[in-house]
C-alpha cells in the first residue's frame, strides 16, 4: 500500500524521544508523542533499567521504546487499535529495539504475567458521551463524560499484573481529577502518589472543548493551560493496612 506524503508519518523526536534521531511512525489515527508522553517518559527512564516493563495504551510504542533503551530487560506493549499496534511494531523494527506488541484490551493479553514496571498514558480528556469511539482518532483521547472510563480501569487492573515490588506510572490531566485517581488506586490495593506536575498550553482537543469544559465547571473561562500529573502506584506494605 502506498502512502501519500509518507514523510508525514515519521516524526524525529530528538532529545526527548527514545534516542536522538530515532523516527517515530504514527499511522493516521494513532496518538502522537505530546507533552504528556514526554513527561511520563522522564520517569520511565528513571525506573526502567533492569526491569520487565508493560506499556498499556502504547500508541506508537514511544514509552515502550523509551523503557527498552533505558535498559529494561523485557518490554511488552499493548493497544486495542490495529493502527497503534502496527505503528509500535514498525517503530520497534526501525529502532532495532526488541518489543513484544499485542493487540488487546488493557491487561487482557498479559493476565499470566507480572511486571516490575507498568506504564500508561490512557485516554483521559472528558468527552460528551460515555460511548467511546472505536474507529476514529478520538479513541486516543476521549475518556467519557468524566474522562475516567479507561483511567479507572487501569487503576483497577494494574495490581493484578504488578510484581510484588512493582511500580505503576501513569499520566493524566488534573481536569480528570487527581484525588479520584489516588482513591481508585487505594481501593484496589495500591498506594498512590503524585510524583510530577507540569503546566502546558492546551492542545487542539482541549482548545476545541474549552467552552464545553467550562460549562461543566472543569475549567475557568479564560484558562488556556492544563496541568499534567504523573501518578505512581505501589503495593501497600502490610503494616500500612493495619
Amino acid at each position: 500500500m502506498a502512502f501519500a506524503g509518507v514523510d508525514a508519518l515519521f516524526r524525529p523526536v530528538g532529545r526527548t524521544g527514545t534516542r536522538r534521531g530515532t523516527p517515530t511512525v504514527a499511522l493516521p489515527g494513532t496518538y502522537r508523542v505530546q507533552h504528556d508522553s514526554l513527561l511520563l517518559a522522564e520517569h520511565v527512564r528513571q525506573h526502567a533499567a533492569g526491569c520487565s516493563v508493560l506499556d498499556v495504551c502504547t500508541g506508537t510504542g514511544f514509552l515502550a521504546l523509551t523503557a527498552r533503551q533505558a535498559g529494561a530487560t523485557d518490554v511488552v506493549a499493548v493497544d486495542l487499535a490495529h493502527r497503534s499496534v502496527l505503528s509500535a511494531r514498525l517503530n520497534s523494527a526501525l529502532s532495532r529495539s526488541a518489543l513484544t506488541v499485542h493487540r488487546g484490551d488493557l491487561f487482557a493479553p498479559v493476565t499470566d504475567r507480572r511486571f516490575d514496571l507498568v506504564v500508561c498514558n490512557p485516554p483521559y480528556v472528558p468527552s460528551p458521551s460515555d460511548v467511546l469511539p472505536r474507529h476514529r482518532a478520538a479513541r486516543c483521547w476521549d475518556g467519557g463524560t468524566s474522562g475516567r472510563l479507561v483511567l479507572d480501569r487501569v487503576c483497577a487492573g494494574a495490581g493484578r499484573v504488578l510484581a510484588e515490588e512493582g511500580r505503576l506510572l501513569l499520566v493524566h490531566s488534573t481536569v480528570t481529577g487527581v484525588e479520584a485517581t489516588l482513591e481508585q488506586l487505594d481501593r484496589h490495593g495500591l498506594h498512590g502518589e503524585v510524583v510530577a506536575r507540569r503546566t502546558v498550553p492546551f492542545g487542539p482537543v482541549m482548545t476545541q472543548r474549552g467552552a464545553w469544559l467550562h460549562e461543566r465547571g472543569l475549567l475557568d473561562p479564560q484558562e488556556q493551560e492544563e496541568t499534567l500529573v504523573v501518578v505512581e502506584g505501589r503495593r501497600r506494605r502490610r503494616e500500612e493496612d493495619r
